[in-house]
């Protein structure tokens, strides 16, 4: 009888991609793959060790794994990689660490748990994939990061940005569409810098171009753009391919140029302002996303007001706020954190409330507009719909059909928005 496995995934999208990669690999090899950990033989913890929140989380899920009684631990992820040798010390009782390191060589490393004679063929892990969804999969271009932002732990953990080849991209992207998946999402730490590392003259547009013309796949959503690296090409490529929603995810961090130098980021508010005019100018119906962080070492409470009067100057159409976590290693991290974590919180909740009412006003400028989308759950007769208006991460809130027919997952629907909320639309399916 097989052997159960059990996968326990924390973090970032990222690492769910190596988590689809491990399970898928597992699965190939002989392991049945269970939901339940409770039933599982052994554990696998993908960890996260990107902030201090994640590390603790990553930390008390591996404590509870080792309470279960007859399982065998094995644990992967971020944490591994950061900090191999303390856990190694701390907690002895886990049967075996992976770092990411490690990935290359998984099997041979798999075998010092369960001594599998399948495991013994050369692997490469990212060739495998247990996909989560049915209708939506994530395709990651490269590895690794080299913006080196003050705050950031990511280059420590993951290494500088290497690039998967075009050949890759489109193998992969081909299998998401054999598997039946129809809406692709491409991401990386900075997905706007594919191609920087390579010899050929590629860019981000190179890998559009490569899964455009795929059949099966219907919609294609980039996350993780950095500012600087969006182009004019890039522009007019999601302006002319419709395949390509006309959604721009720009983590901006923050508004003042002042703290942005202190961060380590390039560009500046005038930047970003120009950058987001010139999209909407080409990309009318552009939806902005972008990512905030307060409570950095050098933020007054002046500085907190400018940004949500930057935000509502903007007018983004959603907007993600998390709080500094000082992280040892970061170049940050010589300034010290003089901000408490109480007042941290206050400020992320001041941003969040005032940004609200923006984007319950943007909502409601829907109300009587069709929408198109796939359907990615259903519930009797009310659908889940992803449209070109909202990422699969649930950061966008949701968009709500109530339907007509019965529909399948991934089916292509058309909606009229009847009521709009907060964050989340209602519609009515048009036939």
């Amino acid at each position: 009888m097989s052997k159960k496995i059990g996968l326990i995934s924390l973090g970032c999208h990222k690492n769910l991609v190596d988590s689809e990669n491990i399970l898928g690999y597992l699965e190939s090899v002989g392991y049945e793959v269970t939901s339940d950990i409770e039933e599982s033989d052994i554990v696998i913890i993908n960890t996260c060790g990107f902030i201090e929140a994640a590390k603790r989380e990553s930390i008390n899920t591996i404590l509870e794994a080792l309470k279960l009684e007859g399982k065998k631990v094995v644990v992967t992820g971020c944490l591994a990689e950061r900090y191999l040798d303390d856990l190694k010390k701390e907690i002895p009782e886990v049967s075996k660490y992976i770092p990411l390191r490690d990935y290359k060589r998984f099997n041979k490393e798999f075998m010092e748990v369960d001594n599998n004679p399948l495991l013994c063929n050369e692997v490469d892990i990212t060739k495998y994939r247990l996909l989560t969804s049915e209708v939506t999969g994530v395709l990651r271009i490269g590895e690794g990061c080299n913006n080196h932002c003050a705050f950031c732990a990511i280059p420590l953990i993951r290494g500088p940005f290497h690039s998967r080849s075009l050949a890759d991209i489109k193998e992969e992207a081909e299998l998401l569409a054999a598997r039946g998946i129809k809406e692709v999402v491409i991401l990386e730490q900075d997905t706007s810098s594919y191609g920087n590392d390579l010899k050929e003259d590629v860019t981000i547009v190179d890998v559009l171009k490569t899964i455009y013309d795929i059949e099966g796949i219907k919609m294609i959503r980039l996350l993780y753009l950095y500012p600087d690296e969006i182009s004019d090409e890039f522009i007019e490529y999601v302006a002319t391919h419709p395949k390509v929603v006309p959604y721009f995810d720009i983590p901006i961090q923050h508004s003042e140029d002042h703290i942005l130098k202190a961060m380590g980021r390039r560009g500046n508010k005038k930047y970003i302002t120009n950058l987001i005019n010139k999209i909407r100018d080409r990309v009318p119906n552009a939806i902005l996303r972008t990512t905030l962080m307060v409570g950095f070492y050098n933020e007054s409470e002046e500085d907190v007001d400018h940004l949500i009067d930057y935000c509502k100057e903007i007018n983004f159409d959603h907007v993600g706020v998390f709080t500094y976590s000082l992280e040892e290693g970061t170049p940050a991290y010589k300034y010290g954190d003089p901000i408490s974590k109480e007042e941290k919180e206050r400020r992320r909740d001041k941003v969040m409330e005032a940004l609200s009412s923006l984007s319950r006003e943007n909502n409601k400028k829907y109300i009587g507009e069709e929408l198109e989308g796939l359907v990615v759950s259903k519930d009797k007769d009310t659908y889940l719909i992803r449209t070109y208006l909202n990422a699969f991460d649930d950061v966008d809130g949701k968009v709500i059909m109530k339907g007509k027919r019965e529909h399948a997952l991934g089916d292509e629907v058309r909606m009229k928005v009847s009521h709009s909320y907060t964050y989340d639309l209602y519609g009515v399916e048009l036939i």
